[in-house]
């Protein structure tokens, strides 16, 4: 396939990613869970970022098996170990994704100075369709207190008219002391 008709087959990345991913240093290494087909991969890839993509299906990625700097491992998260135990990372990148007894995995396998970028649904999505089941839909200002021990960059939530979703950028600072939430 041509490299013109493979990006038309591919979404861009979300915007919020997008937005987010400079305040990644330079040669950062990023882990993007739950990764899909790639989107978020591929943006950190062509940033010349060292990735690690997770998901329980890597078939989608195969397009991107022998990219320099990039690591795919194909895992179920959910029921099985955590495949990065003992690794960190400068950035974790998660869209469209929630099995909260990641959450404070993920908190802990951010390096210092590193940047969290979160985006999935929230509760009230199901008036949109999928996801509705409450175990994948974060309650109001889940993803602040989940990561309360970040310094939040920016959080939006609410309605966009197409779906509820819950967004976050946040940074792990030095000090493991939490920061008290915005009002």
């Amino acid at each position: 396939m041509s490299h013109v008709v493979q990006s038309l087959l591919t979404p861009h990345p979300d915007t919020w990613v997008s937005r987010f991913a400079p305040l990644v240093y330079a040669g950062g290494s990023v882990l993007d869970l739950a990764c899909g087909n790639g989107r978020h991969t591929r943006l950190f890839l062509e940033a010349e970022h060292p990735v690690v993509a997770v998901d329980r299906s890597i078939a989608a990625m195969d397009s991107l098996k022998k990219r320099k700097g990039l690591e795919l491992i194909e895992a179920d998260v959910e029921n099985g170990p955590w495949p990065l135990a003992g690794r960190s990372f400068d950035a974790i990148v998660v869209v469209n994704y929630l099995h909260r007894p990641l959450l404070p995995i993920l908190s802990q396998s951010l390096n210092s100075g590193g940047v969290l970028i979160y985006r999935t649904f929230g509760v009230g999505n199901e008036k949109y369709g999928k996801p509705s089941n409450p175990d994948f839909l974060l309650r109001p200002n889940e993803l602040l207190e989940a990561f309360a021990g970040l310094e939040v960059i920016a959080f939006e939530s609410g309605d966009t008219g197409t779906a509820v979703v819950q967004r976050m950028c946040a940074v792990k600072r030095a000090s493991e002391e939490p920061l008290p939430l915005p009002v």
